[in-house]
């Protein structure tokens, strides 16, 4: 039968319908005999699609299941609820029984998924200044968030000296 549609939509449209193989785990038995606390509740997470920044999702996933009493290899088992789209396609996608700890798992999705969050250098802080008709305060604030994404460290009187020497 459906071998016969899809011969049917290939002929009709010039592309053939996929077909796909039973869903299996992509955890290993040793993970699925893991069991959760006692009275354990999912906690309300929040969704990532495939977009953002990966290592604030897995932060915040971390962070919430902590929360509940989860931890470890046991994360494991919760790492599909927050997923969607393209995020739980990968996950859907992984290789059966490839999945034995929790640092597979990260591992295997920051492979899959990185930051598009762009960094910038010291220099380029250095160079922000203060816009002619720009409010002080907004020009503190704007600085003060480009400052998080630095990828130099600053100590806190380099940050304020930088930060002033662009309202000039």
């Amino acid at each position: 039968m459906k071998n016969t549609v899809n011969e049917a939509i290939a002929n009709a449209y010039g592309t053939r319908v996929q077909v796909f193989k039973s869903y299996v785990k992509s955890s290993t038995k040793r993970i699925e005999q893991l069991r959760m606390p006692e009275n354990y509740q999912p906690p309300k997470f929040q969704q990532f699609n495939g977009h953002g920044d990966p290592r604030q999702h897995i932060a915040h996933f971390v962070e919430t299941c902590s929360n509940v009493g989860t931890d470890g290899d046991l994360l494991v088992k919760q790492f599909a609820l927050p997923l969607k789209n393209a995020a739980f396609d990968w996950y859907i996608d992984l290789q059966a029984n490839s999945i034995d700890s929790w640092d597979d798992l990260q591992n295997k999705f920051f492979n899959c998924f990185y930051s598009t969050r762009r960094t910038i250098s010291m220099i380029e802080l250095a160079n922000q200044h203060k816009g002619k008709d720009e409010p002080v305060l907004d020009y503190i604030n704007n600085w003060r968030n480009l400052s998080l994404s630095c990828k130099d460290t600053l100590s806190e009187i380099s940050a304020v000296e930088l930060c002033i020497q662009g309202m000039h």
